[in-house]
C-alpha cells in the first residue's frame, strides 16, 4: 500500500486536499498551556484551557496558495511528487492528535482509490458541476450538503 500510495502522488494530494477544504471537525480537543505565552499579541498564561481552531490553520492564506478553492497541487512540488504540509493538520494538533490517524489514512486511500477504480462520478441530468454548493451544513461538525449524484460503473 505504502509503494502505491508513492507511485499516486495526485491521488494522495486529491485526497489531502478534500481533507482540508471539507475538514469536518473545526475545533481540536482542549488544551493546556504548558508555559506563558503570547499569540498574536494576546499573553496566555500557563495552564489556560485553549480550544484550537484547526479551520483557522487549514484556510490560512499565509499557509495555502488558494484557501477557499480545491487545489490538489497543494500537496505536489514542482515535480509532481507529494508533499506533506505542517499546516496540514485535519487529525488535530500536538500531543493529542487522533490515535487513529494512520488507520483512517490509510483506509481512506484504499477506499478512495477503490472506488475511483469501480466508478465515475457525475451530477444528475441537467446539473451543471458549478451548480453544486460545497458549503457545509454548520453543527457540531461540520457536514456536508446532500446532492444527488450519479455513479456510472467503468466496468
Amino acid at each position: 500500500m505504502s509503494r502505491d500510495r508513492k507511485n499516486l502522488p495526485f491521488t494522495d494530494a486529491v485526497i489531502h486536499e478534500t481533507q482540508r477544504l471539507a475538514n469536518i471537525v473545526p475545533m481540536a480537543l482542549p488544551h493546556k498551556t504548558s508555559e506563558d505565552v503570547t499569540f498574536q499579541g494576546y499573553f496566555i498564561k500557563k495552564g489556560t484551557t485553549v480550544y484550537p481552531l484547526l479551520t483557522s490553520v487549514l484556510y490560512d492564506e499565509s499557509e495555502w496558495e488558494k484557501p477557499y478553492s480545491f487545489n490538489p497541487a497543494h500537496f505536489l512540488d514542482k515535480d509532481g511528487k507529494f508533499v506533506k504540509r505542517d499546516a496540514f493538520m485535519p487529525f488535530s494538533a500536538g500531543r493529542r492528535i487522533c490515535l487513529g490517524e494512520s488507520l483512517a489514512r490509510m483506509e481512506l486511500f484504499l477506499f478512495f482509490t477503490s472506488i475511483l477504480q469501480h466508478f465515475r462520478f457525475t451530477p444528475p441530468p441537467g446539473v451543471k458541476e458549478e451548480d453544486l454548493d460545497l458549503t457545509p451544513q454548520v453543527g457540531f461538525t461540520l457536514s456536508p450538503s446532500l446532492h444527488k449524484i450519479c455513479a456510472v460503473c467503468r466496468m
